[in-house]
Order: structure tokens, then sequence, then C-alpha cells
């Protein structure tokens, strides 16, 4: 079963997006929503999504994965409107 799991972090001074952004996107379905908060569908747990994440971001950075409860509001998201609502 997939589950939706909200991904935000801060990366420390100096470090790079890209390998992060990458191994998000290999997730196939996720939602870009603001400039450091994703949304993912996956079978995987949500530790398992932090320690894969974690390998793309330099010492002193933060994250948090969160599960979806299932309902949300929102305003003025970086992605489309109609992948939060079918998967929030």
């Amino acid at each position: 079963m997939k589950n939706c799991y909200i991904i935000s972090y801060d990366i420390s001074d100096g470090g790079e997006y890209e390998e992060l952004y990458k191994a998000i996107k290999e997730y196939g379905s996720w939602a870009h929503i603001t400039e450091s908060t994703w949304a993912i569908t996956t079978s995987n747990g949500h530790k398992e999504i932090r320690d894969n994440l974690g390998k793309h971001l330099p010492d002193g950075s933060r994250l948090i994965v969160v599960k979806s409860g299932g309902a949300g509001a929102w305003r003025n998201v970086i992605c489309r409107n109609e992948w939060l609502k079918g998967n929030l």
C-alpha cells in the first residue's frame, strides 16, 4: 500500500539541492509544494525515506518526513492542486 509523506528540509550553508531533488523524484509520484517542502507517495516507511534522503544532505542539514493524515489546506503552492487533492 502506498502512503503520502510530507518531506521538509533546511540544507546547511553551501549545500547543493540537485542530488536531493533527484532522490525525491526517484520515488516516482511526487509534488514540489514549497521551496523546501515536497510530498511523495511510496510503500516505503518514514524512517527508510529519512535515511535514503539523508544521504544526500550535508552535515548540519535538517530533515523531517511525516506521513500525511489525509487532509490539508494550502495556498499558493508550487505544484498542481490536483496532485495534492488526489494524494494527501
